[in-house]
């Protein structure tokens, strides 16, 4: 009679445990992101746990798998700065940390606020979807460009610029960035 009693204690445990954490993940699918309220707040509260991986000694990304953090956006959209890109071995890695965006008061226009902590690194698919606004692209409305001309963009500005920008990234179900768009700030 006891053991019965602890393994219905044990199974609702689990339970209450399992369910507060997909709550906590938001266990949506990968078009399932939250809307912008909900992803300022998930990004705002969301703190990085690993440092970037040390390259190799040939200055490549090292062989092993996605960071945890990018294993924790696994199949998430996510509000992040960029301090970084680069391109090695045919693919493109990020150097993102949370951050979070405000309606500007004034423009139809976003304010970007500078997360803290460390800065972790994500990589691209290789076919990543990469959309720019102003001062990034060459317009106000998102236009699509080439993961290349992303990185010459990101990395041709210098880093207090960069810290004024602020990107939406789709991650897949393995961690990796599928889609990056920069936000529109004047």
């Amino acid at each position: 009679m006891r053991v019965a009693h602890r393994r219905t204690t044990t199974v609702r445990c689990l339970t209450a445990l399992t369910l507060g954490l997909l709550a906590l993940t938001g266990c949506g699918g990968p078009d399932d992101g939250p809307d912008d309220g909900q992803a300022a707040t998930a990004t705002a509260t969301a703190s990085v746990t690993s440092a970037p991986p040390a390259p190799s000694p040939d200055g490549t990304a090292p062989s092993s798998g996605p960071s945890a953090t990018a294993a924790r956006w696994a199949g998430t959209k996510q509000f992040v700065q960029i301090d970084d890109a680069r391109t090695a071995d045919g693919r493109t890695y990020l150097s993102v940390r949370p951050a979070e965006k405000k309606p500007h008061p004034r423009f139809e226009a976003w304010v970007i606020v500078p997360g803290e902590g460390p800065y972790t690194e994500v990589s691209m698919t290789e076919d990543a979807q990469v959309l720019l606004s102003v001062p990034l692209g060459d317009a106000k409305h998102p236009a699509a460009y080439t993961q290349d001309e992303f990185v010459g963009r990101l990395t041709a500005r210098s880093s207090s610029d960069r810290a004024l920008l602020g990107f939406d990234l789709s991650f897949d179900g393995q961690g990796r960035v599928t889609r990056v768009q920069s936000l529109y700030t004047p």
